[in-house]
């Protein structure tokens, strides 16, 4: 199993630190608003990334930080007169009801960053004290870059003359080319209201970088394994973590770093002002479903762009109607009567595991779950040459695979009750050769959106694309 590793800008050969354990952290949501599709498609690889190494045996502790103490979180704050629970309440329980209609796993441990504090001052001490951090005129706590010669290892940026002055930023959001002592530790002004801690430097909050590198290390250690994140977090948010990490620890921080590309949607970056910025309800409140829009999310490869578009949802809902029909299929002709003894072998997880494992190919593994096996095996339906023993079979193996995607194995309930009726009184109507209801019912159904299906085990309602 191989995984392009950020930092190498290669790929490598994945070997944890202690297998069959992997450490897993990933940057979580900061909690100040609605999540979009474009941080949902970062969280979606997450959820094929740690459903993909439990595939594969590998008992994995998955960390997932929620920033609660932010410059974006303290600006709502004054906009909305609430308190910082309040805001950060209201947005973490949208964010995980977010994840569950995804049916994305929640991580093992979800530490909030409120609940670390006298561990980063902890942090923020050791580094004064091994002279990689400053106390500032401002009475915040900066990190000198100068300070570690690796700095820039991770983005491939480099500080460049030791001699030339570096600016000092204090905000969390700030230009992604600047080379800059960002801060630690962020003393407190009347624009912060009612947030702050106290510290050795005076009250204040800390700064968003550090908070990642002590959550990662509190319930992972010093070293782990993966890190993974959106493209926009390579520098500076990655970049800081090595630095601070690795200067106050002297060991390698994170072994292999996984970033997902960037989401376009309908060929344009996701803008408001364009009217093309989409949260999970309103695509919910369109009528697009959780399994759909997880679909579309998980069907690119991440390190490649994925231009979200509603043809692209309406595709999502073809293929996994199509995934649905062939699965009741094969649940209909399993339950079949027979005692063949036929013993069949895997006809999918090789395949499926040889693209995954070349870093996480989920393309590809699709490609080769449509052509090379649904298309294989209804051929062998329609043929009359699939037994109930290899149907089973097929039905194992899929359910096993459908632990990475995560699309949920399909019932006949899923067809509206009404609907159901329509086709059980079609179904009569045939028996009893009244074959004028059968076709009026028929032709209801299709002006209602619903084709029928007459298959050896009985009608199936199929929704037209």
């Amino acid at each position: 199993m191989k995984f392009f590793n950020t930092l190498s800008r290669q790929k490598e050969e994945f070997l944890p630190l202690a297998p069959p354990k992997v450490g897993m952290y990933t940057c979580g949501p900061t909690v100040y608003d609605f999540v979009h599709i474009g941080n949902l498609r970062a969280f979606i690889f997450d959820d094929l990334l740690r459903r993909y190494l439990e595939y594969k045996g590998f008992q994995v502790t998955h960390v997932m930080n929620i920033t609660d103490v932010e410059d974006r979180i303290i600006r709502k704050i004054r906009e909305s007169g609430k308190s910082l629970k309040e805001v950060t309440d209201l947005h973490t329980d949208a964010f995980f009801k977010d994840l569950d209609a995804l049916n994305i796993k929640r991580a093992h441990i979800t530490p909030r960053a409120t609940e670390s504090i006298p561990e980063m001052i902890e942090l923020i001490e050791k580094l004064i004290a091994k002279n990689h951090a400053y106390l500032g005129d401002d009475k915040c706590v900066y990190y000198s870059i100068k300070s570690f010669p690796e700095y820039g290892k991770l983005s491939q940026r480099r500080v460049g003359d030791q001699s030339t002055a570096v600016a000092r930023i204090k905000s969390d959001d700030y230009d992604k080319e600047e080379m800059a002592d960002f801060a630690l530790w962020k003393a407190w002004d009347e624009a912060d209201g009612d947030v702050k801690w106290d510290s050795p430097w005076g009250p204040g909050r800390p700064g968003w970088h550090i908070e990642c590198s002590v959550m990662s290390m509190k319930h992972l250690g010093e070293t782990f394994d993966i890190h993974c994140g959106g493209e926009d977090l390579v520098f500076p948010h990655h970049e800081d973590e090595i630095a601070q990490s690795e200067a106050a620890t002297g060991k390698p921080f994170v072994r292999y770093w996984l970033h997902n590309r960037h989401l376009l949607v309908e060929g344009q970056k996701m803008s408001k002002r364009l009217n093309n910025y989409y949260t999970l309800r309103d695509l919910l409140a369109k009528g697009w479903t959780g399994r759909e829009i997880r679909y579309v999310l998980l069907s690119a490869h991440y390190r490649d762009p994925l231009n979200f578009t509603m043809d692209g949802l309406a595709g999502a809902r073809s293929a996994l109607q199509r995934i649905d029909e062939f699965l009741l299929k094969l649940k209909d002709m399993a339950q079949t009567p027979a005692s063949d003894g036929f013993d069949p072998p895997h006809m999918a997880g090789l395949q499926f595991m040889n693209a995954m494992d070349e870093d996480l190919n989920i393309s590809e593994a699709l490609g080769v779950l449509f052509v090379e096996f649904i298309r294989f095996i209804n051929k062998k339906m329609v043929e009359g040459s699939l037994r109930p023993s290899e149907a089973q079979a097929v039905l194992d193996e899929w359910e096993q695979i459908d632990t990475v995607l995560g699309f949920g194995m399909p019932t006949k309930s899923e067809v509206p009750v009404e609907i159901q009726r329509l086709v059980e009184e079609r179904q009569a109507a045939r028996k009893a050769k009244n074959f004028k209801r059968s076709d009026e019912i028929r032709d209801q159904l299709a002006k209602l959106g619903w084709t029928i299906e007459d298959t050896p085990q009985g009608s199936r309602a199929k929704r037209v694309s």
